[in-house]
């Protein structure tokens, strides 16, 4: 039992990251058709490209968001709330050098900072290559202002506007006197107050793409926080019953892993049901499904079962 256990940790830990990789791939695809010309890019966004790169010695690298623009060049996006190190620029330039030869393209990383960043490198000079990324710093947006207008038109009973509502979510990255955890809040506020403002879909992709700056920003102390708010929306719904659904796979996958032992020993359904106190036709449904087919492990036998409930 311990062995099949072993061997399905990845696995459930793999699919306890789904539901935030959920929220980052739909806060991807919104980054790119709505912000990306509010923060200077060129070059309009066709479709997402892949972020995860695997060399020849199995090391997989995550970007954080990557685009394939209207020439073909591809755009790759990373955030960082700290200083942009040399290491950091070292880092950037194996992601395009492996995005480059893995699709044959070219690319160009911007990388998103937040007001904290004072100065970022932008250019590592090592022998005779020079690489270069493009920092992009909303130093001249201020969020307490934009706080300020959108709270003012509210007093005023003035309906907000999605044209009012984008710039919040770029809130996380101006300067202001609130913290990032706070700006993110009170933006979240503002979304809620405003459901008339869009569509259902794309109130969701807004709150996906503001977790999205918490998870990149925020540290997890300051991160609970937001996803106490964010759990109150449609889109934490769909987060938690993602993660309830995760728990009751792993939970019954120990009740197939004990199953599974028994019926190593050579016990009949009749002795596992009453040995483990379990219906016997729960049981015969398990050993039937690990009959069927070898390959499949503990999580993947719960899956089913719970799929079939």
């Amino acid at each position: 039992m311990q062995q099949e256990q072993k061997k399905s940790e990845p696995q459930t830990e793999s699919r306890n990251l789904h539901h935030e990789d959920l929220a980052l791939k739909t806060a991807a695809q919104y980054f790119g058709e709505e912000l990306m010309p509010l923060l200077g890019i060129t070059g309009k966004a066709k479709y997402v490209a892949p972020t995860e790169l695997i060399k020849l010695e199995a090391r997989q690298m995550y970007q954080d968001f990557n685009y394939v623009s209207a020439d073909n060049t591809w755009i790759h996006l990373e955030f960082e709330s700290d200083s942009i190190t040399t290491e950091d620029l070292r880092r950037f330039r194996e992601y395009e050098a492996t995005t480059s030869r893995t699709y044959h393209v070219q690319v160009i990383t911007y990388v998103i900072c937040s007001s904290q960043v004072r100065k970022p490198i932008t250019k590592l000079t090592e022998g005779i290559s020079i690489y270069r990324i493009k920092a992009v710093r909303l130093k001249g947006r201020n969020s307490d202002r934009l706080f300020a207008l959108l709270e003012a038109k509210e007093k005023q009973g003035v309906p907000l506007e999605k044209e009012d509502l984008v710039p919040l979510l770029l809130s996380p990255l101006m300067s202001g006197r609130l913290t990032i955890g706070e700006r993110i809040v009170k933006s979240l506020h503002f979304l809620q107050s405003a459901p008339n403002a869009v569509t259902k879909t794309e109130l969701e992709k807004m709150q996906a793409v503001m977790y999205t700056l918490a998870l990149k920003f925020l540290s997890k102390k300051d991160l609970g926080k937001v996803k106490e708010m964010i759990f109150m929306t449609e889109l934490g719904q769909m987060l938690v019953d993602d993660g309830i659904e995760i728990g009751l796979a792993k939970g019954e996958s120990k009740i197939v892993a004990m199953i599974r032992k028994k019926l190593a020993k050579g016990l009949t359904i009749s002795a596992i049901s009453e040995e483990l106190e379990l219906d016997g036709t729960y049981v015969k449904k398990v050993i039937s499904l690990i009959s069927e087919d070898a390959s499949r492990n503990d999580l993947e036998i719960a899956e089913i079962l719970i799929s079939q409930n």
